[in-house]
């Protein structure tokens, strides 16, 4: 008897658990893969185009409009670049303080998508709802920390969503010390609570699946990157922000309107993982410590480690933060004074799903005549699709329909892909031959 020929066409029109709107279309025929297309299909925004033209104290409270869940992202990133060119040097307060704010958004990034993006998958759950049917204990706690991770964020920032603390030169506002003493409290309350979502993440069974590819992340000296350091690549490369271009391109698929990212004409990899890969030597050693008992060996191949990657990265926050306001003290004043002037301003740090740059061609008056932003998801659209097609050929083409479905949507998930928020549910249109 002849093999009957199997050709199968899945369409995922609307990706779920998932920051946006995105879509997936995959064709199978004899045994090969003949179409992979990650589709980002939500309308351009043009935020770069309505930068042009405003002044550089407007640009930080635009900027974190892009994103209602790494704001402080964005924000950091575009203060640090018209900083750097407009020759200000941050008092100490604000460049420690600047740090703490940060890590708050990674508390509640992670918390967000460990608990209720990601984890759902590999417990045959599609929704945090039914989780928390099987873990309850694990998903409040990770939604203790989440909240946590919000009100370090609002602390600084006046709010969680859209912050409006961050300005050229510093910030707008001191917390006072009894709001600092407060936090602090809440911060060492909840360390026990985060070595035990490490624990927890790093027992999840997930698929064994290496893949080769080049971690690009942000390294500094001393610190593990988040705000501050260089460019630097799992092949050697060590670069400024300024050099971004020379090394990095974007370009164009008629099927996205997410611009795509390559290095050396290559894909890859940005985010906790990259991260992790690239700078676990600059750990705190508890959370050294703690990563060596999970049995993680570093750097991974296996893109599913992600989901520890950023359990480490919430623990590494909570110390940071920690650390950073012992001692604290109201300062002086939380800003120092800015005079703009033109030129070519650049920056660069690491939002919770990646590195994040900025550039800015500014005029004498400290208006914006270009801006251009480089986020996390665009960067990793390649790797996405990349790691689909190994991951499948792995996984085996000749498994059902829903099977493969399921595996696409975990893999496309596994890194967090930030298009906007989604609130739709999906639908699959699977055609055979």
């Amino acid at each position: 008897m002849t093999e009957q020929k199997r050709t199968v066409s899945i369409h995922v029109p609307v990706l779920t658990r998932v920051e946006g709107e995105g879509a997936l279309d995959l064709r199978i025929e004899n045994g090969e893969i003949v179409e992979l297309r990650l589709r980002i299909f939500e309308p351009p925004r043009f935020f770069e185009k309505f930068l042009e033209g405003h002044s550089y104290t407007e640009i930080p409270d635009m900027v974190a409009r892009i994103c209602g869940i790494c704001p402080v992202a964005y924000q950091a990133t575009a203060a640090q670049a018209l900083e750097k060119l407009f020759g200000v040097e941050l008092n100490p307060w604000a460049q420690a303080m600047r740090r703490v704010f940060y890590c708050g958004e990674w508390i509640q990034s992670h918390s967000l998508h460990i608990h209720l993006l990601a984890a759902p998958d590999f417990f045959g759950c599609n929704s945090v709802i039914e989780l928390a049917r099987i873990a309850p204990d694990e998903v409040r706690r990770g939604l203790r920390i989440q909240a946590l991770g919000n009100e370090l964020m609002e602390l600084f920032g006046a709010r969680s969503v859209h912050p409006v603390g961050i300005r050229v030169g510093g910030f707008h506002h001191a917390p006072a010390l009894s709001q600092i003493s407060a936090i602090r409290d809440k911060l060492r309350a909840a360390l026990p609570e985060a070595e035990a979502l490490i624990r927890w993440a790093a027992s999840i069974p997930v698929p064994q699946d290496n893949q080769a590819f080049v971690s690009v992340a942000m390294h500094h000296a001393s610190d593990y990157a988040i705000e501050r350091g260089q460019i630097v690549t799992s092949d050697g490369l060590n670069i400024e922000a300024d050099a971004f271009d020379t090394h990095f391109a974007e370009h164009h698929e008629p099927f996205s309107t997410a611009l795509f990212s390559t290095y050396q004409q290559q894909p890859y990899l940005v985010g906790p993982l990259a991260r992790l890969n690239l700078n676990h030597d600059r750990l705190p050693e508890r959370v050294k410590t703690l990563l060596a008992e999970t049995g993680l060996t570093l750097p991974s191949r296996n893109l599913f480690h992600s989901l520890t990657a950023r359990a480490v990265e919430i623990l590494l926050a909570l110390h940071e933060a920690l650390r950073l306001l012992e001692g604290y003290r109201v300062p002086d004043t939380p800003w120092v004074p800015v005079t703009p002037r033109a030129g070519v301003a650049t920056g660069c740090t690491e939002a919770p799903r990646g590195l994040l740059w900025h550039r800015y061609e500014m005029d004498a008056d400290g208006c914006v005549v270009n801006a251009r932003i480089v986020p996390p998801t665009s960067q990793n659209q390649g790797r996405i699709e990349e790691d689909l097609r190994l991951s499948l050929l792995n996984l085996g083409l000749d498994q059902p329909d829903d099977a493969l479905r399921l595996h696409c949507e975990q893999v496309i998930r596994n890194y967090d892909p930030c298009i906007s928020c989604a609130t739709h549910f999906l639908r699959m249109k699977v055609e055979r031959g």
